[in-house]
């Protein structure tokens, strides 16, 4: 089992950048796939990237490709997120969530459901 811990979020200008981290405690990090997902209010949490276990496979939603970086460093059991040319649409509540042993290659890791583990989330907002 593993706990959760996003930081990193806060307010920015259109075109600004953040890294949002976070922390895992517990056991059998490097074997949890790991994801981002977003909530802006009034609307469902969708996905916005997911890392593997081993950090050799990333995926991100279409509006984020090019933008955003997900990485991984499995010695301090923390993934990041790092953000780019935000834009105000990119405004919300950023969750972090991890699953292990995950199958990677039939795209689950964009399904809510299928992460057992979440953060408390962090805010996120994009002036224009």
């Amino acid at each position: 089992q593993v706990q959760l811990v996003e930081s990193g979020g806060g307010l920015v200008q259109a075109g600004g950048s953040l890294r949002l981290s976070c922390a895992a405690s517990g056991r059998a990090f490097n074997i949890y796939t790991m994801g981002w997902f977003r909530q802006a209010p009034g609307k469902e949490r969708d996905f916005v990237a997911a890392i593997s276990w081993s950090g050799s496979g990333t995926r991100y939603a279409g509006s984020v490709e090019g933008r955003f970086t997900i990485s991984r460093d499995n010695a301090k059991n923390t993934v990041y997120l790092q953000m780019n040319s935000l834009k105000p649409e990119d405004t919300a509540v950023y969750y972090c969530a991890g699953q292990p042993l995950l199958n990677w290659y039939n795209s689950t890791y964009r399904s809510l459901t299928a992460y057992n583990y979440w953060g408390q989330g962090t805010q996120v907002t994009v002036s224009s």
